[in-house]
């Protein structure tokens, strides 16, 4: 498999469903405003959707995919596919029951979730049991969306990438359905949201069955709970789930902490950090996200089989790839940021001082995007080797190291100083993570990067230096009165900043065929 080919197509992918999210948000502000039901709603999603990135979505798949690499190699080498049908379906029965036994207990304990998160609510009571009702609807969420990270895995390690990438869409698609379609056959209309949760998850666990079958991967889920627990690869996983649990956990403390923080300066404070992180999202999922989903499953599967040159070489093939996509797209962010914020935002009640408040969101989070990046490629070099207590401890270090800098940054500037410190947290923790492979041996960079980086280097400060001249050319605040023009002259700067990008690459030996590398499992 090409694997440029294959994040590429995860990368176009996460792009549809970062639109799709967009215009979801963008609707769910305009029919339900920002009203206190909607705050339910919100509170009511946010218990579900945490248990989701705890369990589901992180720790889950970074154990399971290179367990699931292993067991492969095994079943190949002995020649018995019905041992590695064994492990996934003895997983999926304990994940399953395990899960509903949590839903149950989330639908039955939802008053006392929703006030453990917001006990504010309680002030209306009418709210309050809003808030509790979307709960008991949307707590199964947890189930289902589980039950897709382990078809994903699955999907993922026989490199059928784009089914798990589309499923996020169809979310995102339910959302809008029912924000349009739904609202008016609800009262209050807010309970349509809950409703298009629900039926979101379903879409997203359906879409993967056909593509499982296809490649004879269908969990059979069965009643040996007992046995399914008792098995020594099941106890084994969990272990390996603990510190991911932990280390995903340290990312949510991060962020409450900030969220703390920034509900304490001025007003907007916590509206400003929410859209420059949505802007920063954009090229930190569409390039890290893409890069670590395809490296995962190879890594893990190189690392199955004793592959050490191969694993070395795609470490070195990701790194490549991100530092040719990267500091370009951390310049233009820099050097962008107003008119990437106007043609977003500029609208109605956000006024040309949210623009410049957003504006040095931006800007901090562009100092760290190669580091956010990076670790979606590094992080992966830890988990295929079923090493997850490094990261864990050096997410562990860098959240502290990021609050020591909020200290130091948010006295000085604000709102922006939480991006800093972010981004320099982002940037010691990647930095660690390739000390930390360099030092093991696990990767051996390849020859060449000292021409490589040249050329990386000229293309970019290229590059800076046409959107040096033509950005402040624009008045983009006075242009709100013309969102397509404006929209039309931005575009146009990033395809020519990209384009004098490339051709500098092209003309100094950069050629698209040096990162055409195939999967040789």
């Amino acid at each position: 498999m090409n694997l440029l080919r294959a994040a590429a197509t995860v990368s176009g992918l996460t792009l549809l469903s970062r639109v799709t999210g967009l215009i979801r948000d963008n609707l769910i502000a305009v029919i339900f405003g920002a009203s206190a039901l909607t705050d339910a709603f919100f509170v009511a999603f946010r218990l579900p959707n945490l248990l989701r990135r705890l369990f589901a979505e992180g720790a889950f798949s970074q154990a399971f995919v290179p367990m699931l690499a292993e067991a492969r190699a095994r079943s190949e080498a002995s020649g018995d596919p019905a041992r590695l049908r064994g492990f996934v379906d003895r997983i999926a029965t304990a994940l399953f029951w395990t899960l509903v036994l949590l839903s149950v207990a989330g639908v039955v304990g939802a008053p006392l979730l929703v006030y453990a998160v917001a006990s504010g609510l309680t002030r209306d009571p009418a709210t309050y049991e809003v808030a509790v009702t979307m709960t008991r609807w949307m707590f199964p969420y947890v189930l289902l969306i589980s039950l897709v990270a382990l078809a994903a895995g699955i999907l993922n390690s026989w490199k059928r990438f784009a089914i798990p990438a589309l499923a996020p869409v169809l979310l995102n698609l339910s959302f809008i359905g029912a924000t349009l379609l739904l609202a008016p056959h609800f009262d209050p209309p807010i309970y349509a949201l809950a409703a298009g949760v629900v039926v979101g998850g379903i879409a997203q666990l359906a879409i993967q069955v056909p593509a499982l079958a296809r490649i004879g991967m269908l969990p059979r889920i069965g009643l040996g709970i007992r046995s399914a627990f008792a098995d020594t690869e099941t106890r084994a996983m969990l272990k390996l789930m603990a510190p991911a649990v932990l280390g995903v956990s340290v990312a949510q403390i991060s962020l409450l902490i900030n969220t703390h923080i920034a509900s304490r300066l001025a007003a907007g404070s916590v509206s400003w950090v929410s859209f420059g992180d949505r802007l920063m999202e954009f090229p930190s999922a569409l390039l890290g996200v893409a890069v670590g989903t395809v490296l995962l499953p190879s890594l893990s599967r190189a690392g199955a089989v004793g592959d050490h040159a191969t694993y070395s070489a795609m470490l070195d093939w990701g790194l490549r790839l991100v530092v040719m996509l990267a500091v370009p797209s951390m310049i233009g962010m820099a050097m962008m940021s107003e008119p990437l914020t106007a043609i977003l935002y500029h609208y109605g009640r956000f006024d040309a001082h949210d623009v410049a408040m957003t504006r040095a969101t931006v800007l901090g989070y562009s100092v760290g995007l190669i580091g956010l990046i990076a670790i979606k490629v590094l992080a992966p070099g830890f988990y295929a080797r079923k090493d997850i207590r490094t990261p864990v401890r050096i997410a562990i270090l860098v959240l502290v190291v990021t609050q020591a800098m909020n200290a130091l940054l948010v006295p000085v500037f604000a709102h922006a100083g939480l991006a800093l410190s972010i981004s320099i947290g982002a940037s010691l923790n990647a930095g660690l993570l390739l000390a930390g492979l360099l030092r093991r041996g696990s990767y051996r960079p390849l020859a060449g990067w000292g021409r490589f980086g040249g050329a990386v280097g000229a293309a970019s400060a290229t590059m800076a230096g046409l959107l040096a001249l033509g950005v402040p050319r624009v008045d983009w605040i006075g242009m709100q009165s013309q969102p397509l023009v404006r929209v039309g002259l931005c575009l146009g700067l990033v395809a020519a900043g990209a384009l004098a990008y490339l051709a500098v690459l092209y003309a100094l030996g950069i050629r698209p065929r040096d990162f055409l590398r195939r999967d040789p499992s």
